[in-house]
């Protein structure tokens, strides 16, 4: 898997005041990038879709391998669905990869379910949870609000 970097060189907006506490800028960063990351996919389709696939070979560490395609936007409305889905493998243990490439839109209230399931399979101690193919947007997104090494291990 490749690592990708995005790098922004602009500053903050001049209207983010350094008064402001730090979970009021991120939420609204998450405003900004949830408008940048939607302007391209307003004319895409608003469902969004998961399929459920266990892979036959385990892995390296002989964990059996489950990945979990998401398809569309994953925003507040399909987030009970992609825990729905991920939450029974969780509990399962192994090792559960979230592909996101054809995930067309993702906000703050998706961002939060991907953290949420991240969160509980940390807790769960033998379930390793990560996600796959990220576009550009998500890395991006994943950047802004620190939260690249969370998915990154």
């Amino acid at each position: 898997m490749a690592r990708v970097s995005v790098a922004i060189s602009s500053p903050l907006p001049k209207s983010v005041d350094s008064r402001i506490p730090y979970n009021q800028c991120v939420a609204m960063m998450l405003l900004s990038v949830n408008s940048f990351l939607g302007a391209a996919a307003m004319t895409a389709d608003s469902s969004f879709r998961g399929e459920v696939e266990k892979l036959k070979d385990k892995d390296e560490k002989g964990n059996q391998v489950t990945v979990v395609k998401c398809h569309g936007r994953l925003v507040g409305e399909s987030t009970n669905e992609v825990k729905e889905l991920v939450k029974p493998l969780i509990q399962g243990g192994g090792r559960i990869i979230i592909d996101v490439g054809d995930v067309n839109y993702l906000d703050s209230a998706g961002l939060g379910a991907l953290v949420s399931l991240k969160v509980s399979a940390i807790r769960q101690g033998y379930c390793v949870l990560e996600l796959s193919n990220m576009t550009p947007r998500v890395l991006e997104l994943l950047r802004i609000t620190h939260l690249t090494q969370m998915f990154s291990s």
